[in-house]
């Protein structure tokens, strides 16, 4: 008896020792376990290190629940305090047990979605995925050696479906095949796929047993012979098909032969003719042959997937040919409704933009028309400056509408808008000065179309204004084109802005000697100016004396005239006309040089402007006391 006790209390204290030391152990590895597993979780590393912590922490519980059970056998019935606290330690073990596999069970989750399992697939389908290893073996290795029996049983000439079951076992759950180990599912695969071993088992027997049978069915003569004549029909429908469409073909060139100058006129302007009917004709023969290219390739090539789908083991050949097909058609429809709603946007923002086009066209031409007058606006501006607010408004219409555009956030896109961008603020700097100079002259109101104006040395005719350049048709009717820039850096003479109101002054100058009166010259000029034609009578021609010289008088001759395209012809009458009138009045128009070089005997006045006794000394006599 005392031996007895003595033996209980050795082994009290031992089961106390390994108690303590085991806790410890096992806070240590709880610890662990959920430091190791966090990091696990953070580099990705196999599942199986997972399981792992989760075999060495439930060796550890179950050794702390048996020593705790042993606690409790050599506890005396009055130690009811010690019992109860190892009850709660017990508790505490298991409810910690299960909390870890809990939590092991969601980093499990976790992690399968980016642990790639092993896949079973004897005869190519994917029956099901090993995730597990077992003992030496890893996934790979079991659904390698799970694809090999599965194809020896296939091969079982005897092969029956009830061959296959199902015998639960105490750490496994196996399927057997007459005796040989088809596959062992163990608690491990039971937790990755969170089904017992019981459902795992059946599951993977129903499969097995499907995919055995598929195999069969398609490699037996009946279903082959079966395939091979949907093939003949499918292949006599496409024949007949392509017959058809080129038949069709052939009919429409005929027609289209036959409808020539009956249907098909030739296309004319004016008298020009753009197409003949011969040549619309070709055209619509060569877009017939197109689309009949196009319906046999289409046809050839949508055929091709029914064909390979009479064959389990082409169908996932088709289903790429058809994918090529219709995923581009898929993502193209999907990418239009989802960009529906932005085109809508872009819609309602025209629609916006062209109503107030609509309000700025109708107040422009109000002012155009003289029906709106605003105080210091002249109504050559209102069309320039439609223009430049048109531009600015489909500026800021691109600007809004820039962000709903498909492919607007895509770098290529900015990357070609920024390049664009370069490209154009590089190479128009020169543009983009002819069109400030041009914006800048018509708010100047420098010239309009149709004035006379001398710019630099060029004298013409505005035919045509724009922000770049200015066209001027010169007195012997030569277009030029001078860009705006330069326009804006000379001077520029307008001859017609005042010509209707005050009249543009015309001059000439003649010089006459002193010897002949200046009252007489003045009266002989204003004359031929009044015989000029396209002159003003009021105001009056003028005259100014502009120089006392050495040996004769500088007379300045000014007329008036409403009509400056006209100058040239103007000048030239009223050069005539002095002409006219100095010789009818025997006055000479002549220099001083020409004068020395004269003998005194002879005159520049033309002989039927003189009089009769002009040799006579009396007249030369009475003329020179003059």
């Amino acid at each position: 008896m005392r031996n007895n006790n003595v033996f209980r209390k050795v082994l009290l204290i031992t089961v106390l020792s390994l108690s303590f030391f085991s806790a410890v152990f096992s806070q240590d590895s709880t610890d662990n376990s959920d430091s190791s597993g966090t990091e696990i979780l953070k580099t990705g590393e196999s599942i199986q290190k997972y399981l792992s912590l989760k075999e060495t922490a439930d060796r550890e519980d179950s050794l702390k629940i048996a020593l705790l059970n042993e606690q409790i056998k050599i506890l005396r019935t009055d130690e009811d305090s010690k019992r109860s606290s190892i009850l709660k330690q017990l508790d505490s073990v298991k409810n910690s047990t299960e909390q870890r596999k809990l939590i092991l069970k969601a980093r499990l989750d976790s992690l399968k979605k980016f642990t790639k399992g092993a896949p079973v697939n004897p005869f190519g389908d994917t029956l099901f995925t090993i995730y597990m290893r077992v003992g030496g073996y890893t996934a790979a290795e079991r659904a390698n050696s799970l694809n090999e029996k599965i194809r020896l049983i296939q091969e079982d000439k005897f092969y029956s479906p009830d061959s296959l079951l199902i015998i639960p076992g105490i750490i496994t759950t196996d399927i057997v095949y007459k005796g040989i180990l088809v596959l062992s599912i163990t608690e491990n695969d039971e937790l990755i796929r969170d089904k017992t071993s019981d459902e795992l088992a059946r599951n993977y027997r129903e499969e097995i047993i499907k995919s055995i049978g598929k195999y069969r069915e398609e490699n037996s003569l009946r279903f082959k012979l079966e395939k091979a004549g949907m093939v003949l029909i499918v292949l006599l429908v496409l024949v007949l098909i392509g017959y058809g469409v080129s038949k069709l073909s052939e009919w429409i060139n005929r027609k289209l032969v036959d409808s020539k100058d009956k249907y098909v006129k030739s296309v004319r302007i004016y008298n020009y003719e753009i197409l003949t009917s011969q040549r619309i004709i070709g055209i619509f023969i060569l877009i017939n042959k197109y689309i009949k290219i196009t319906l046999f390739f289409l046809l050839i090539y949508f055929s091709l997937p029914v064909l390979l789908k009479i064959f389990p083991r082409t169908a996932g050949i088709a289903d790429r040919l058809l994918a090529y097909i219709f995923n581009p058609l898929k993502n193209i429809a999907i990418n239009i409704w989802d960009y529906f709603p932005n085109l809508i946007t872009i819609i309602i923002i025209v629609t916006l933009f062209r109503y107030v086009l609509k309000a700025l066209i109708f107040f422009r031409d109000e002012i155009i028309n003289d029906h709106l007058n605003i105080p210091g606006f002249y109504k050559d501006w209102a069309n320039p400056t439609f223009q430049i607010i048109r531009f600015l408004i489909f500026a800021f219409m691109l600007v809004v509408i820039f962000p709903y555009l498909p492919g607007s956030n895509s770098p290529v896109f900015q990357g070609v808008s920024v390049f664009l961008g370069f490209l154009l603020t590089f190479g128009s700097a020169g543009s983009l000065s002819n069109i400030i100079a041009g914006i800048v002259l018509t708010y100047m109101r420098a010239f309009k179309l149709g004035d006379r104006v001398k710019i630099a040395d060029v004298t013409g005719d505005i035919t045509g204004s724009s922000l770049l350049v200015t066209r001027i048709r010169s007195v012997k009717n030569e277009d030029i084109t001078i860009p705006n820039s330069n326009i804006l850096s000379t001077h520029t003479i307008n001859y017609s802005s005042s010509a209707q109101e005050l009249g543009l002054i015309l001059n000439t100058t003649v010089t006459i000697g002193y010897d002949a009166p200046w009252r007489k010259v003045h009266q002989l000029l204003i004359s031929a100016a009044e015989a000029t034609e396209m002159t003003e009578t009021d105001p009056k021609p003028f005259v100014l004396q502009t120089s006392l010289d050495d040996y004769y008088v500088s007379y300045q001759i000014n007329v008036y005239t409403k009509n400056p395209g006209k100058q040239a012809y103007i000048y030239s009458r009223l050069h005539q006309n002095i002409q006219d009138k100095f010789n009818e009045a025997g006055v000479e128009i002549m220099s001083p040089q020409y004068n020395s070089l004269r003998d005194g005997n002879s005159s520049t006045i033309p002989a039927d402007y003189l009089p009769k006794d002009y040799e006579s000394p009396a007249f030369k006599t009475e003329n020179r006391t003059k």
